[in-house]
C-alpha cells in the first residue's frame, strides 16, 4: 500500500524524504487516522523546510510526534476554569430512515432552518428522529439539499465508487495546482525563526479545514486576517482555530465593505477560501476578477465534494463527507455495530488544512493556485487502509505548553506542538479571539 507521506509528498512536488515520527500508538479507527495526521503535518513542515533551504542554503531537520499529532487533530486548547461551547447543534447527527441512515448538519441556524422547512420544527433529537424515520434516505438527502441545507445519506465505499460524484472525485488529483500568470516571487522579509513574517494571508475560510491552514501559517509568522460575514458565528470552534489571527467582519453585498475587501485583496500575498465552488463567482469575485485585482496572488481553496461532477457546488462538511464516501459505513463494520461510526476526530478537515498550508508555502516560490477537497482527502485515507491498533498513551499535564494563553473566554494552555522544525518554533503572537474583534485592515 502506498505510504501516506509519500503520496502527499508526490502531490506537493516535495522530495520523497523520510521524516521521523516519534512516540507510538494510534487513535482507534477503521482507518489510519494517526498516520494521516502525522503525514499531513509532516508535509506542511517539509514545505517550510524546503522553502527555508531555498532562502538560506540550509535544510532544517523535522520530526512529528504521533501522540501530539493525534491530539491536535481533536483539539489543542485546554481551558483553565471555563469550557468551549458544544461543537454540535442539539439536533445535528445521524438518524435512521426507512431504508438506512442519514446525517443532518444543522450547526448554522440557516442550515437547521432548511432541515426544519422539510421535516417540520423539531425541539429535540427524539422529535427529529420520529420525522426522519418516515423518509427514505435518498429522498430526504435531496429534499434538505434542495432547501439549502446540509445532509448526507450513509453510503458504502463501493456505492461511492459508482456514484457520479465519487467517480468525479476519483479523477481529481489530491491537490490541483495551476501555474501563475508570471508574477515574480516577492523578496523574503522573514527569518529562520519566523519564515513567513511579512506574508499577508487573507482568510475567507470557516469551521475547521481552512482555519487550520491559516493557524499553521500564523504560527510561522504570517499576518493572518480572517474575514467573516456580519452575523456568522461558530462558537464551538473559534477558541480552537483563531489562534494567531486577527478577525474582522465584512458584508460583501455592501458597496463600502466590498471596496475595503478589494483593497485588502490587492495587498494580500495568499488568499485562502473555503466557500462553495461557485460562491465567490456569485459575489463577483471569480478567478479572473481576483487575478485582475491582485496579480500574483497565491490562491488556495477547498470545498467539500471536489471540483467536478454534479455536487461540486454542494454544501458539505467533514462529517457529511464521511457519510457519503463510505467512511462511516466502514467504521460500522469495523466496530461491529448497527449505526454509522465516523472517524474519532474530524481528520478530513484537519489533514486538508495542513495540505492547504503546505500548498500555499510551496506556491510562495513559483506563484499560482491550488484546489483541494475533503472528499479527495477521504479517498487518500480510505485507500491507505487500516493502521495500527496499538493505543496511544493517555494525555497528561506534561503534554501542555508552559505559556498561558489569555483568551476573551478565560486563560488556557495549548498542547505542545506536534511538529518540530530545527530553528523554527511554531509560535503564535496573538491568543485566540472572537470573530469580528479586529478592524478589516493590514498591520
Amino acid at each position: 500500500m502506498t505510504d501516506l507521506l509519500t503520496s502527499i509528498q508526490a502531490a506537493l512536488g516535495l522530495p520523497h524524504s523520510p521524516i521521523p515520527f516519534t512516540s507510538k500508538g494510534a487513535l482507534p479507527s477503521a482507518f489510519a487516522v494517526t498516520d494521516l495526521a502525522c503525514a499531513s503535518i509532516a508535509a506542511a513542515g517539509q514545505a517550510v523546510s524546503e522553502w527555508l533551504q531555498q532562502r538560506t542554503g540550509r535544510l532544517p531537520a523535522l520530526e512529528v510526534d504521533r501522540r501530539l499529532a493525534s491530539f491536535w487533530f481533536a483539539t489543542s486548547i485546554r481551558p483553565l476554569g471555563w469550557s468551549v461551547p458544544p461543537l454540535w447543534d442539539p439536533v445535528a447527527g445521524d438518524y435512521a430512515t426507512k431504508d438506512g441512515w442519514i446525517r443532518l448538519h444543522t450547526n448554522a441556524p440557516h442550515h437547521r432552518a432548511a432541515a426544519e422547512s422539510v421535516l417540520g420544527a423539531c425541539v429535540d433529537r427524539t422529535a427529529m428522529a420520529n420525522k426522519v424515520a418516515r423518509w427514505e434516505k435518498c429522498d430526504l438527502e435531496q429534499a434538505v439539499v434542495d432547501a439549502g441545507g446540509c445532509a448526507a445519506e450513509m453510503r458504502s465505499w463501493a456505492q461511492w465508487q459508482t456514484h457520479p460524484q465519487g467517480l468525479a472525485v476519483n479523477a481529481e488529483p489530491l491537490i490541483q495546482f495551476s501555474a501563475d500568470s508570471g508574477e515574480n516571487a516577492k523578496p523574503w522579509r522573514g527569518s529562520v525563526a519566523q519564515p513567513l513574517a511579512g506574508i499577508r494571508v487573507l482568510d475567507l475560510t470557516r469551521v475547521l479545514a481552512g482555519p487550520i491552514a491559516s493557524r499553521f501559517l500564523a504560527g510561522l509568522g504570517a499576518d493572518v486576517l480572517r474575514i467573516d460575514p456580519p452575523t456568522w458565528n461558530e462558537p464551538g470552534v473559534v477558541p480552537e482555530v483563531t489562534l494567531g489571527k486577527r478577525c474582522a467582519r465584512l458584508d460583501l453585498h455592501d458597496k463600502t465593505d466590498r471596496a475595503v475587501f478589494e483593497s485588502l485583496l490587492k495587498d494580500a500575498d495568499i488568499l485562502l477560501h473555503g466557500y462553495r465552488a461557485d460562491a465567490l463567482e456569485t459575489l463577483g469575485y471569480g478567478v479572473a476578477v481576483r487575478q485582475r485585482l491582485a496579480p500574483g496572488l497565491i490562491d488556495v481553496c477547498l470545498n467539500a465534494y471536489g471540483w467536478g461532477g454534479p455536487w461540486q457546488n454542494r454544501r458539505g462538511f467533514d462529517s457529511l463527507v464521511q457519510m457519503s464516501s463510505g467512511i462511516a459505513e466502514a467504521g460500522m463494520q469495523w466496530k461491529k455495530t448497527n449505526q454509522p461510526t465516523p472517524l474519532p476526530v474530524q481528520a478530513l478537515d484537519h489533514a486538508t488544512g495542513y495540505l492547504m498550508a503546505a500548498a500555499a508555502i510551496t506556491l510562495l516560490e513559483r506563484g499560482g493556485s491550488a484546489k483541494l477537497s475533503l472528499a479527495r482527502t477521504a479517498k487518500l485515507l480510505i485507500e491507505h487502509g487500516a493502521g495500527t491498533d496499538e493505543p496511544l498513551r493517555a494525555e497528561d499535564d506534561k503534554d501542555q505548553g508552559l505559556l498561558i494563553e489569555q483568551t476573551p473566554w478565560g486563560p488556557a494552555h495549548r498542547l505542545k506542538v506536534p511538529l518540530k522544525i530545527t530553528g523554527t518554533p511554531l509560535q503564535w503572537a496573538l491568543p485566540a479571539g472572537e470573530l469580528g474583534s479586529h478592524r478589516a485592515q493590514w498591520w
